[in-house]
């Protein structure tokens, strides 16, 4: 029984609106897109479902020349999309949370379909990479099963990826994603009904190949005589353990939560799997009709995990990604205090990681990041109505922005960039994480311009006003500890609405300091805020006497 967030009948008396919140996640994957509805029991805290969908889309079947999505798919997914929105609305969800994970993340045309999302359907689905997928994995499978401090393997097989995670009661210690999935084989291997010899050695040499590398991650950060558990999530791995409990029990059970299989039954499972053909595989008791087209590759993936771990059993988990996506909206909002509190300071742990990974002075980018938020809080609602998310992109950006150091100094804003976009940030979706490289981007030389690709990546006009203004913001941060010496204390802002002029008062830190080199930076570095804000900046020493004894 797992204290934390638990699985009530349906039937049970409903909480009044004081002790819970109804909220919907949505996972937008490869083969299908699923909605849980649940609710929120704050006070437990926990959560318990009490509606699910799910409708086969196929945004997997990607153009094979251009690796687009297709049209008729995008359509059916939007009106999937639509469908689950009135559904969650008829259950007063007061949230939906979406997101979208690899045939979205791989096409070229993935973030053009979630700007068509969002305007046809009002709906905004957040795009999140592998590890991250991996990383919410990993928060619904700790909220549905008890790891009692001990290591745990988790294996997602996804219609486009494959995600393997090794994690305990505490941390996550491993994440890893790989592009094997279930559909992505299907499609790209198999091409005789029922599989031939030929292609059902290459499939499984294939999926040895490429599942290689994570699991040798994976065993390479169990400590020495640690043992750990594998637990299987997710449709591929409920479907065999579907198919295998019909056979052996004789009946479906209530639930497939705790269920286990061998690997030698599951061997013998994708001997017959190979031997059949599709309209045999669909009348197997247990079989959903969909499933039944890829569950031949998805079941390969799993024996090659499982025999590459050198596991002998699975158990099931019936929570993964949608569930993670939930416990994380619920980490954010603060809503959970006991043995998962540890994961809601993931983006602040990560962005420290990557930080120390490329070298930066983090008491440096800490003096400037603090500089970046006071500017930020002392101006909202006077020149902006930036809130709480956008303050921490910020932050991130401000720690993270001198990271491209670390390849050389010429440029270095530009290599931010590279580094940020690509140094598998944590907490954050790909939009946010497009959004903190392009902040550390313009902290310095050029504004934001239209023939920047990496400014045209940024999705949505909100988001480019937001990088325009917030990298300003941290352009005057970063002048205001121009020698690195943390000669100002404290800055001041008074705004004059009548003569749109922003004073900035800089207190230096000793009173002989008149802060020349930091009052330059200001007056040189002032231009693009004042654009961005239509305001006049006038930077001014302030008296070191005045801020000692007003603090």
């Amino acid at each position: 029984m797992v204290n934390l967030i638990s699985q009530r009948p349906q039937n049970n008396p409903v909480p009044t609106v004081e002790q819970h919140r109804i909220l919907a996640a949505i996972d937008m994957g490869t083969n299908s897109v699923h909605m849980v509805i649940v609710r929120i029991e704050p006070t437990l805290p926990a959560f318990s479902i009490i509606g699910r969908e799910k409708e086969t889309v196929r945004l997997g079947d990607r153009h094979i020349a251009t690796g687009d999505l297709k049209q008729e798919n995008m359509k059916k997914t939007i009106a999937a999309l639509g469908r689950f929105q009135e559904i969650a609305k008829s259950l007063h969800a007061e949230n939906i949370v979406a997101v979208a994970t690899s045939a979205v993340r791989e096409a070229p045309n993935g973030k053009d379909f979630l700007q068509r999302v969002e305007e046809e359907v009002g709906l905004r689905v957040d795009l999140i990479s592998g590890p991250e997928e991996a990383r919410r994995i990993y928060l619904g499978v700790l909220s549905g099963m008890e790891f009692n401090n001990h290591p745990h393997i988790i294996v997602d097989i996804g219609g486009g990826s494959t995600e393997i995670i090794l994690g305990d009661s505490h941390q996550e210690r491993v994440l890893t994603s790989t592009k094997v999935g279930a559909v992505r084989l299907t499609g790209e291997l198999i091409h005789s009904d029922p599989i031939s010899n030929i292609e059902f050695q290459y499939l499984q040499a294939y999926a040895k190949g490429m599942l290689e590398r994570s699991v040798d991650e994976v065993l390479g950060s169990l400590k020495f005589g640690e043992s750990a558990r594998l637990v299987g999530t997710s449709g591929t791995i409920e479907t065999l353990a579907m198919i295998h409990a019909q056979e052996k029990l004789g009946y479906e059970p209530s639930t497939l939560n705790g269920y286990q299989f061998s690997l030698t039954e599951l061997r013998d499972w994708v001997n017959r799997l190979r031997k059949m053909t599709y309209n045999e595989r669909v009348e197997i008791p247990g079989m959903p009709d969909k499933r039944s087209e890829v569950i031949l590759a998805g079941a390969v993936i799993l024996q090659k995990v499982m025999t590459l771990l050198g596991v002998h059993d699975i158990t099931v988990c019936e929570r993964a990604l949608r569930e993670g996506v939930i416990v994380d909206w619920m980490l954010s909002h603060g809503l959970i205090e006991d043995r998962l509190r540890y994961q809601g300071s993931v983006r602040k742990r990560s962005v420290l990681k990557v930080a120390k990974k490329f070298g930066v002075n983090l008491e440096y980018s800490d003096r400037v990041a603090n500089f970046a938020l006071s500017l930020l809080e002392q101006t909202q609602y006077l020149l902006h109505s930036w809130g709480e998310e956008d303050k921490e992109l910020l932050w991130a950006a401000a720690i993270l922005h001198n990271c491209g150091h670390y390849i050389t100094h010429d440029s270095h804003h530009k290599h931010s960039y590279y580094l940020i976009r690509n140094g598998e940030l944590l907490g954050y979706t790909e939009t946010e994480i497009e959004i903190i490289a392009n902040l550390a981007r313009y902290h310095r030389k050029s504004a934001p311009k239209k023939k920047h690709e990496n400014y045209r990546n940024l999705i949505g006009k909100r988001n480019k006003i937001l990088v325009g203004q917030l990298s300003s913001i941290l352009r005057l941060a970063v002048a205001l500890d121009r020698r690195k010496i943390g000669a100002i204390h404290q800055v001041k802002c008074e705004y004059n609405r009548d003569i749109q002029e922003l004073l900035l008062r800089v207190f230096p830190q000793k009173i002989d300091d008149d802060c020349a080199l930091e009052l330059w930076s200001l007056d040189f570095k002032k231009d693009v805020f004042e654009a961005e804000f239509g305001v006049k900046l006038v930077p001014t020493l302030g008296s070191p006497a005045k801020i000692f004894t007003s603090s």
